[in-house]
């Protein structure tokens, strides 16, 4: 998975676009969503589609976004996008109506496919089936899930309730989560003479790394991570950016990654945040925000302080 690609060749952006998704036009959206149909049918389903879900009769609801952004994004453009819904249609209605994993599955098992995800508060349901994830940053839940062969399946607070307290299993899931191994990283190098590290993989918990920063960033940098922290965006949750800090060079850092997130975040599966944030002893601060049609960065009184700590220092 790269950084940048090419990506396929579309529809014109004059062309009128979808309703639901911007990133297709009126002609891309009703494709999508008619193979979608199509692809319930195969497998003897009648769904009713509507602009972002689909229904079926039982009133069962299954969300079209993900789906619909890596159609978007695959570089080899419309003509793959049957069979990729397919197999996606396929996944998701073997692992619901299959047996159950927190049924069926020995207690050390669940346990060792347990993982910390992060994930944007706004694609959590409105219940407080998960309102025992705690809050990282403004924006964010971090909630347990389930790493299954076919599917990851976040936890609800119910389905947590004969296995232990959260603390624990937050715990054990976080070691979990230190143990994966690093798929991709890549250096990003500007023209200013600043840099970051991007962390990327197919994994759904890439980005939830976060949690982790401080071993993340010793692995790969060598270096531990000083009391003022760094600076981390979580595009989607195939990549994690960081930058930590050590010197003025924090400044040019913060705009380049900045303009990464906002970029990644854009139409992403899995999106979960366009922001920066000053991550400090497990702390995230929000450092840029929605400005028109971009962001634009704001810097509190600690992080300023921080500055001009570090621009003496180098004088």
């Amino acid at each position: 998975m790269g950084l940048f690609r090419r990506g396929p060749k579309r529809d014109p952006r004059e062309a009128p676009r979808d309703g639901e998704f911007s990133f297709f036009s009126e002609r891309e959206g009703g494709v999508f969503r008619s193979q979608v149909r199509q692809a319930f049918a195969e497998r003897g389903l009648e769904v009713t589609v509507y602009a972002g879900v689909v229904a079926d009769s039982a009133g069962r609801q299954f969300g079209l976004g993900n789906l619909a952004a890596v159609c978007h994004r695959d570089r080899r453009g419309e003509r793959v996008w049957a069979g990729m819904i397919r197999d996606h249609v396929g996944k998701v209605l073997r692992t619901m109506d299959g047996p159950q994993p927190m049924e069926t599955l020995a207690e050390d098992e669940i346990r060792a496919r347990l993982f910390p995800r992060v994930v944007a508060e706004e694609t959590l349901p409105p219940a407080d089936s998960f309102r025992y994830g705690r809050a990282p940053a403004p924006g964010l839940r971090e909630v347990l899930a389930l790493d299954l062969p076919e599917a990851v399946q976040m936890l609800s607070e119910d389905s947590l309730t004969d296995l232990g307290e959260v603390p624990e299993l937050r715990i054990r899931a976080l070691n979990n989560l230190r143990a994966l191994p690093v798929e991709g990283h890549e250096t990003v190098r500007r023209g200013d003479g600043s840099s970051f590290e991007v962390v990327l993989g197919d994994s759904f918990f890439t980005a939830s790394r976060v949690l982790v920063l401080e071993d993340l960033v010793q692995r790969i940098t060598g270096t531990p991570l000083t009391a003022d922290g760094a600076l981390v965006a979580l595009p989607f949750r195939h990549q994690l950016a960081f930058h930590p800090i050590r010197d003025p060079q924090v400044v040019p850092a913060l705009q380049a990654m900045a303009q990464f997130a906002a970029a990644g975040h854009e139409d992403a599966a899995g999106a979960i945040s366009p922001n920066v944030f000053w991550w400090r002893r497990g702390e995230m601060t929000r450092l840029s925000e929605p400005d028109g049609e971009g962001l634009r960065v704001v810097v509190d009184v600690e992080f300023q302080d921080m500055l001009e700590r570090l621009v003496d220092d180098e004088a």
